[in-house]
């Protein structure tokens, strides 16, 4: 049912118009959530003062140091808005003891998966619902039909409605699993502390679908100026290009602004969270609620996730690494952060995963001493598989590592035929029956793996050619159940290096 928006509460000061509060966020953490760039020297003139290293900081409990301290400690937390007294403000009002706050993020169904770049947004909500608080995930299936234009050179490809739907389905899908894995493999409430808060998903199309246009243009509408859409780099940089800027792309952040004001109105939203490219829209939610309402409400900023060359991962860039099993499989999944390096680990550690600061610090002093056994890089891939995939698909992704290189053939006994195709994508499969006196050189022969003739023969001799991880060198050896036949039914046949086939036997 519909509640009033809470008042503001008496005990935060008020921000005088012309005049900064002391940053007293970037006192506790160092600066680092200050804003940055030129939106920092917009917003903050004052410089915040240097961060100081994480070991030369006086170790917080998280209850101490404040959830907004914490996260900016983490590097999960980047910009605050408003700049003039909002850290000041934002950090009284997520003290320990205070009464819960409710924080949303939206995202866009542009895709039937989220990626690997929305999980710093995902991983602030969770924080926040650890801090106690109630936490909103917005799909976007309505502003998604309209397209995002931030950070963007081009109009989106205009996607039909009926596809908008299913994406929407299979992202509330994606994060109620993220909301439900965090909560029962993750969450240990400490001994006094506060309770996980309320989690919810969304449809944005649940609201702005049945607003009349009219009632819109007259309503929020009224109260945006188009000075501020219109001073925007990205929206002037759109309006000179030749391609231009169309009016749906126009009114994109007034239609966003229109959802933090239904929550606000809806839920008591205070906070709104995004990706840094997302500052442009927050700045419109918080004009519109403020204007709207009169009560005091903040954006926070989270990094965005880019490649070694530099590009934000996502569909667009082509670069995703996608949360849905059926696009990205847990093996894969893993062994991405698996590969991360080691100027990138602790970073990664510290955004995707929610070990204490205490715990990363001592793991990345062990990875010094013992570089070559990957102990940061193999937590990191253990928490976020887990998270995105629970437990099963930890194991799965763990299965799949032993099997391919480690040639665990106890490992390829235990998988399943989707782990089988996951692994090997790419990989031909064959049904065969065996027959009395089958050799290796038959089966290579039937699953037309190496040439008829001399050349296929002399494959197999030169020790190209394993069964099960098993080398094999006489082109006669005779198949063995439990050693080139596993106790599954399956054989693995690699020829070279890098040639895999999937055997299936029938009628054993």
């Amino acid at each position: 049912r519909p509640r009033p928006a809470p008042p503001r509460p008496a005990s935060l000061p008020h921000r005088a118009p012309h005049k900064m509060a002391a940053p007293a966020l970037g006192r506790r953490c160092g600066g680092a959530a200050g804003l940055r760039g030129g939106l920092r020297r917009a917003l903050l003139p004052a410089p915040l003062p240097a961060p100081r290293p994480l070991h030369e900081r006086a170790p917080r409990s998280r209850s101490s140091a404040g959830l907004l301290a914490a996260q900016c400690e983490r590097g999960l937390f980047q910009e605050v808005f408003p700049g003039q007294g909002a850290e000041e403000q934002l950090a009284a009002l997520l003290e320990p003891g205070r009464p819960p706050v409710t924080a949303y993020c939206g995202f866009d169904p542009t895709a039937d998966s989220l990626h690997v770049g929305h999980l710093p947004a995902v991983a602030a909500l969770l924080h926040f619902q650890r801090a106690g608080h109630n936490v909103v995930a917005v799909v976007g299936g309505a502003t998604a039909r309209l397209g995002d234009p931030s950070g963007r050179v081009r109009a989106r490809e205009p996607v039909a409605a009926a596809r908008v739907r299913a994406h929407a389905r299979a992202l509330r899908l994606c994060l109620w699993r993220l909301f439900e894995n965090h909560r029962r493999l993750l969450w240990a409430p400490g001994p006094g502390g506060p309770g996980l808060g309320r989690a919810e998903v969304l449809d944005n199309a649940r609201w702005l679908g049945r607003q009349p246009l009219l009632g819109f243009l007259c309503g929020a509408g009224g109260r945006l100026r188009m000075g501020t859409l219109l001073s925007r780099q990205g929206c002037r940089e759109r309006l000179r290009s030749a391609e231009g800027m169309s009016l749906a792309e126009f009114v994109y952040p007034a239609l966003q602004a229109y959802d933090f004001l239904h929550l606000h109105r809806r839920r008591g939203c205070r906070v709104q969270l995004g990706g840094a490219d997302q500052m442009g829209n927050i700045m419109s939610g918080y004009e519109l609620v403020t204007k709207m309402t009169g009560t005091d409400v903040f954006g926070i900023t989270v990094p965005l996730i880019t490649s070694t060359t530099g590009d934000k991962l996502g569909k667009t860039a082509g670069n995703a690494v996608w949360l849905n099993r059926d696009k990205t499989s847990p093996f894969e999944l893993y062994q991405f952060f698996v590969r991360q390096q080691d100027d990138i680990v602790e970073k990664y550690l510290k955004l995707f995963t929610f070990l204490p600061l205490e715990e990363i610090a001592h793991i990345m002093e062990m990875h010094a001493k013992e570089p070559e056994k990957w102990g940061p890089q193999k937590r990191l891939a253990a928490e976020v598989t887990k998270l995105v995939h629970g437990t099963e698909g930890l194991e799965s992704a763990k299965r799949c590592t032993r099997a391919l290189y480690y040639s665990s053939v106890e490992a390829l006994e235990a998988m399943s035929d989707q782990e089988l195709q996951e692994l090997f994508k790419q990989a031909p499969s064959a049904e065969l029956v065996l027959e009395p006196g089958m050799s290796v050189l038959d089966l290579c022969r039937k699953a037309n793996a190496i040439q008829d003739g001399p050349s296929g023969y002399q494959k197999i001799t030169d020790g190209g050619v394993s069964v099960n991880g098993i080398r094999v060198t006489n082109p006669e050896t005779v198949l063995i159940l439990g050693q080139h036949i596993l106790k599954n039914g399956v054989s693995l046949l690699r020829v070279g290096k890098k040639n895999y086939y999937i055997i299936k036997w029938l009628q054993l």
